[in-house]
């Protein structure tokens, strides 16, 4: 690598010469780059392939457990479930994607109970179960349903309870 006093005496045909020879000597090495850019594209092409239909499946095997019957939903866990504790399972919708209780970006899942005037929080299905056994209905006043987000996003909705699935988290 010539330091810059050399470059500074070069007149402007060397300099031009020095640039092409360079230029000549990368060439190879670009195609050589851009094959191997191309291979790995096509290999990662065909991870994304596996990837999505893995998670096809996946999607598929929780939908026909949850018309089996195999998954109960949110409202027949509120009504009692071992453990206890809403991290303890896996939340899906009807249409087999997964999400989680509450609000998006809490630190914990959690679901909303009323009464028809006040809220109440329940962090876990012994609470839940308590609030329900009181007669208190899984929503906020005037709005009934389970709060649920998709994991990663803002995105929030209310869904009737009978909606959500809950499966046990391997």
């Amino acid at each position: 690598m010539p330091d810059d006093s050399e470059l500074a005496g070069l007149d402007a045909q060397e300099l031009e010469a020095r640039i092409a020879d360079v230029q000549r000597r990368m060439r190879p090495v670009d195609q050589q780059l851009a094959a191997l850019r191309g291979e790995r594209d096509v290999l990662l092409t065909e991870k994304r392939r596996r990837e999505r239909s893995a998670h096809r499946e996946a999607r598929a095997e929780v939908k026909a457990a949850m018309k089996e019957g195999r998954v109960p939903s949110l409202a027949e866990l509120v009504a009692g479930a071992e453990p206890a504790d809403l991290d303890a399972y896996v939340y899906n919708l009807k249409t087999g994607g997964e999400v989680r209780l509450g609000f998006p970006g809490a630190r914990r899942q959690a679901l909303m109970f009323t009464d028809g005037v006040q809220t109440a929080q329940a962090h876990d299905l012994d609470e839940a179960a308590r609030l329900y056994s009181a007669g208190w209905e899984l929503g906020s006043p005037g709005r009934p349903g389970a709060r649920i987000h998709f994991p990663g996003t803002r995105q929030e909705r209310l869904v009737p309870a009978d909606e959500v699935f809950a499966r046990p988290r391997s």
